[in-house]
């Protein structure tokens, strides 16, 4: 909804437009404010099952239209209110279908063991897919995440509200955050305005006796949140947290909480929100000017003029990162030659430049930017997210003079690949660089094609092929010569990679195509364990990476159903982190269906119950970071066991390239994401050892000393042979939030080529 006065809707795009003018550091210089409308962003329950908010948000709602007098109609007059009453509404729909269906008809319980306040899972908090969409602002991989940020830089609004819950036994919590986690690049007025409007808070909380509490727990460094996602662009991010009765009534240590009591708090410091933005209205619309004002001066006064990232031989991977930063606001061009920088060639079909002269200089500054040095060791969320090395995409920092920009990218099509050499009656042949190889080499084999893949180089004239290409044959195929041939004209123009028809199979360097380094391939038929103890965000990844990017099918079974389930019908099983509880009948009947030639391939803390079950063997390695003082301050205890956690940071991996984990892959160097301490010791067999950290691997984010020293020279890929089966195990999260797109094909060579490793 946007809600503001009568008069206002008449000439809301005029107030738009003027708005965006005030954003706009070219045309804002003198700009006069006091008669601009604030523009407040209200926004609830982006988890589904922490649904005071949206349940709250209908009464705000029906206050804003239905209230009257002179205070309420000055306020709507000065302001504009963008209203969201559900950010996720799939969670909430999921979550309300679970409440409602255990409540009795005569007594609510609030018994915190009834089942109606413990979800089934996946529970309401994610989306369709599973994932949290409160990490997704900056990442923008789902619908309601792209539709929610084009509706905000549409307005640029001045204010943003994000009504979450926390722990029954918490109380209210409003912003500002811990003051020592703030991100650098966030002014310090963003602090100051919050303490402001914190103090209606306060006050509205006070009048009806809510106990609240400010400045713990909570910070402000992920951008990727929606309490600070505004604070990088040019606005105020408020994050509320109300202690949630999770269903109807449960008690609390602050005695019985009611659904109605979280909903009156909610709905309270939406309309002290609205009071105290409404009294600031004037100097938030002077911040915002000079916040963009500001940005050019910045980036004057910056060594750094611009940023430069692409891939010749993976141009979808460049483009979907150029995807991101449009929607995030950001111009970008093509490079007008080619450039030469920290080691990496940039020619400009196939390149990006950012120039940091724009309104969203800080902001391309949070994307790019690394940082290891923090005031604080603690933080509530990751604490790096760099773009350009989560795409493994080569990038860099341009000075002065460096560079020129070409034309400017508008529209963003497809990059899509070529057929070279026409038609052909004997192969065609198309590399792994591709990000959407594996959809195309699926689409094949789900057309019923024969499809191998080249396990040593070759070459054919001047054109050299590397490890993972894919071949196909076209004689001795269910499908005839031209059927063949409009699939490779699909999948080169669908997924963005180029064929090459071959007349002949005599290679002048390295094998023939008839050779036996060429192995035949399986088309993966999927099935992913999943269910209570299981991790709901990675199997969600997974589900979102193989249905939505590879368009690859999958069956997800439920692990209390293992035992019954007939697994002849798969020949890949995917486990990704969690307790994994199952059956000894059923652990048992997935051992043996791995003995029988099964492919078993395992993220993150699936490593802990593959070797339990003896289905490969890893050695750890340990961190020392217990203190040899005898007493310590107790208050200290959680900062200093919180120091330890490793909770989301970059780090640098050398890849074998000849190893099918790494087909597909240009550079030995890859950035890998973390957020964990399991450390494994490389395997005696150097040949099994594909993935290794570097002895200096942190690029970027937060790790203690003991951890950062247990992490260099580990294994990051644990492989193991079980009977006829393969055993495949990356050690960390290949499909982090959707957005790590240079590791997922570490996890698609798993599925494609595990039988080859």
């Amino acid at each position: 909804l946007t809600i503001t006065s009568p008069e206002n809707h008449q000439k809301l795009d005029q107030i738009q437009a003027t708005h965006l003018k005030l954003c706009d550091p070219q045309q804002s210089a003198g700009m006069e404010v006091s008669d601009m409308p604030v523009v407040l962003w209200m926004g609830y329950s982006i988890h589904g099952n922490e649904a005071s908010g949206s349940n709250a948000s209908m009464l705000v709602a029906y206050y804003l239209a239905a209230a009257q007098g002179p205070e309420i109609e000055q306020k709507l007059r000065e302001t504009v209110i963008l209203f969201d009453p559900s950010y996720n509404p799939d969670g909430l729909h999921r979550f309300s279908t679970w409440v409602n269906s255990h409540r009795g008809i005569h007594e609510v319980s609030a018994d915190p063991n009834d089942r109606e306040h413990n979800e089934a899972w996946p529970g309401g908090r994610t989306n369709h897919y599973w994932f949290d969409l409160n990490r997704d602002w900056l990442p923008t991989q789902h619908p309601e995440s792209q539709a929610r940020v084009l509706k905000f830089h549409q307005w640029k609004p001045n204010w943003l509200t994000d009504h979450h819950e926390m722990s029954t036994n918490a109380t209210f919590f409003f912003q500002p955050g811990v003051p020592s986690r703030t991100h650098p690049l966030t002014p310090e007025q963003v602090t100051e305005f919050s303490r402001r409007v914190g103090n209606y808070h306060a006050r509205a909380l006070d009048s009806i006796g809510s106990l609240y509490f400010t400045e713990e727990r909570y910070d402000d460094f992920y951008y990727g949140k929606g309490s600070t996602y505004p604070d990088v662009n040019g606005g105020v991010g408020i994050l509320f947290e109300q202690a949630s009765s999770r269903g109807h009534r449960q008690e609390s240590v602050n005695g019985v909480l009611s659904f109605p009591f979280a909903i009156r708090n909610q709905v309270t410091t939406s309309l002290s929100t609205l009071q105290g933005v409404h009294a600031i209205r004037r100097e938030l619309l002077e911040y915002q000017r000079d916040f963009f004002q500001s940005a050019l001066k910045k980036a004057a006064a910056d060594p750094v003029k611009a940023f430069v990232f692409g891939s010749a031989k993976d141009p979808a991977r460049a483009w979907e990162l150029a995807r991101i930063l449009q929607r995030h606001d950001i111009q970008l061009y093509r490079p007008a030659q080619s450039i030469q920088a920290e080691g990496h060639s940039f020619e400009p079909a196939s390149s990006y430049l950012v120039p940091l002269n724009q309104p969203q200089y800080r902001l391309i500054h949070a994307i790019f930017d690394t940082q290891t040095t923090f005031e604080d060791s603690l933080f509530y969320d990751i604490s790096t997210w760099t773009f350009p090395l989560a795409f493994n995409l080569d990038y860099a920092a341009l000075p002065k003079n460096a560079f020129r920009t070409g034309e400017t990218v508008s529209s963003l099509p497809f990059p899509k690949g070529r057929l070279e050499g026409g038609k052909s009656e004997y192969a065609y042949l198309f590399e792994w660089y591709g990000y959407y190889a594996p959809r195309a080499l699926y689409k094949l084999q789900q057309a019923g094609l024969r499809t191998k893949v080249a396990t040593q180089p070759f070459a054919f004239g001047d054109k050299t092929f590397s490890y993972g290409t894919i071949l196909v044959p076209v004689q001795q195929q269910s499908l005839s010569s031209e059927e063949i041939h409009q699939l490779m004209e699909q999948i080169s123009q669908e997924d963005g990679i180029n064929v090459y028809a071959m007349q002949s199979g005599l290679s002048p360097t390295g094998p023939d195509l008839g050779s036996s380094t060429f192995e035949l391939l399986q088309q993966p038929k999927v099935g992913l364990l999943i269910g209570e103890g299981v991790s709901g965000y990675e199997a969600g990844e997974v589900w979102h990476l193989l249905d939505q990017r590879f368009h690859i099918p999958l069956t997800k079974i439920e692990l209390k159903e293992l035992e019954h389930t007939d697994l002849s019908r798969y020949n890949t099983l995917i486990m990704v982190s969690g307790r994994n509880h199952m059956s000894q009948q059923a652990a048992e009947q997935v051992r043996e269906w791995v003995r029988k030639g099964g492919l078993m391939v395992g993220t993150k803390g699936a490593l802990h119950w593959l070797s339990g079950q003896g289905l490969l063997q890893y050695s750890g390695k340990s961190s020392e970071h217990e203190s040899q003082d005898t007493q310590l301050p107790f208050a200290n205890r959680a900062n200093r066991l919180g120091a330890q956690v490793t909770g989301g940071a970059i780090f640098q991996a050398r890849l074998d390239l000849s190893h099918p984990i790494a087909y597909g892959y240009e550079h030995s160097l890859i950035s890998l994401f973390r957020n964990h301490n399991t450390f494994v010791q490389p395997a005696g067999d150097p040949y099994h050892n594909p993935i290794l950290y570097t002895q200096a691997p942190l690029q970027s984010g937060y790790i203690s000393a003991p951890n950062l020293k247990a992490l260099a020279g580990s294994s990051a890929l644990v492989p193991g042979r079980y009977g006829r089966g393969r055993v495949i195990c990356l050690v960390d999260n290949p499909n982090f939030r959707a957005f790590w797109y240079g590791t997922n094909k570490l996890f698609m060579n798993a599925l494609f080529f595990g039988r080859q490793m």
